[in-house]
């Protein structure tokens, strides 16, 4: 057995586009860059990176969707392009979304339809669906049409479906998107329990929160290249000597947005949308206080509560992408 479950040297994906019809031009876009990755047996392991990075494009080159454009990547082993069908024995895949369930049959009916698919025999079907069920907190409501389900409960079944062949490797691609937050802190306790079975889990997300409590180790992807890696702790040594202000505010628009990143002593500004809310997080040297420089900027804007505080991943997260953001020239990365 292979000492990695995922591994990664060069790996490159190039798309090729035309524009224009009278004089039409070619054009090439790097969507990843060279990412070298690798992930060991068991372990839970996150890839982050904002839309556009290169993140879903990544994920699809190691589970064979898309075929590299130079780099090599093995699963367990095996060569996603030469061993094809060795890899996808291997893996599983859940994405974000509605897709991929039938809504009108039963979870149970749904995981016996995929489970045909996936090659499980018969006789181990009525086990392994239960078994399942039983890990993504279904048990007892395997009989309902799956159109009476939560969106939580539907991407819990979708776990359960990447499950069925046994997987080494699960892919999950922003899993929680679009899920409340008791749906998602379920089904993050799904992940971890799937985790402690010995299943490799690779996950993409957004929520910083989510993969600072499941992850041992995350990367951070922008560029289309890996800008940072190591556990969480590590990674927020990248925020490391900051103060943040945190803000509460409602209408801050995206031009003093600007205007307050563009502040002589300010680092880094984000901005999160809570609700009806608007948070606002303004990172500084930690012996600098620029409160009053920020407040200016919103005169107008009406604000709730305003504090200080230590950083935390999301703000680590935030300098690591900008920095990426400020060495580049803008232009379209396909996600």
């Amino acid at each position: 057995m292979s000492e990695y479950a995922i591994e990664a040297a060069g790996l490159r994906r190039t798309y090729r586009s035309r524009t224009g019809w009278l004089r039409p031009q070619r054009r090439e876009v790097e969507a990843v860059r060279g990412v070298d990755l690798t992930v060991g047996n068991g372990e839970l392991f996150g890839l982050l990176g904002p839309n556009g990075a290169g993140k879903t494009t990544t994920i699809k080159l190691l589970n064979t969707l898309l075929i590299p454009t130079a780099g090599t990547a093995r699963i367990c082993g095996f060569d996603v392009v030469r061993q094809t069908r060795e890899v996808r024995r291997r893996i599983g895949y859940v994405f974000g979304g509605d897709r991929g369930l039938y809504d009108r049959l039963s979870a149970r009916d749904n995981l016996r339809y995929f489970a045909e698919l996936y090659g499980v025999p018969g006789r181990e079907q009525k086990r392994r669906i239960a078994e399942l069920l039983e890990l993504v907190r279904l048990a007892g409501r395997e009989n309902e049409r799956v159109e009476g389900y939560s969106r939580g409960m539907r991407q819990r079944l979708h776990i359960a479906r990447g499950l069925l062949h046994r997987p080494r490797v699960l892919f999950l691609d922003e899993p929680s998107i679009g899920v409340d937050p008791v749906a998602a802190r379920e089904l993050r306790q799904t992940v971890a329990d799937l985790a402690a079975t010995g299943t490799t889990v690779l996950l993409t997300t957004h929520y910083m929160a989510e993969a600072d409590e499941l992850c041992g180790r995350i990367a951070v992807i922008a560029g289309g290249r890996i800008q940072a890696l190591g556990t969480p702790a590590e990674l927020r040594h990248h925020a490391d000597g900051r103060r943040v202000l945190e803000v509460e505010a409602y209408g801050v628009t995206d031009e003093r947005l600007a205007a307050i990143h563009a502040l002589p002593r300010v680092r880094e500004a984000s901005l999160e949308v809570i609700g009806a809310a608007q948070v606002l997080a303004v990172q500084s040297d930690a012996g600098v206080d620029v409160q009053a420089d920020v407040l200016r900027e919103l005169d107008g804007v009406r604000l709730g509560r305003v504090t200080a505080r230590q950083p935390t991943l999301e703000d680590a997260y935030v300098a690591i992408v900008n920095r990426v953001d400020e060495r580049r020239s803008p232009e379209a990365v396909p996600a």
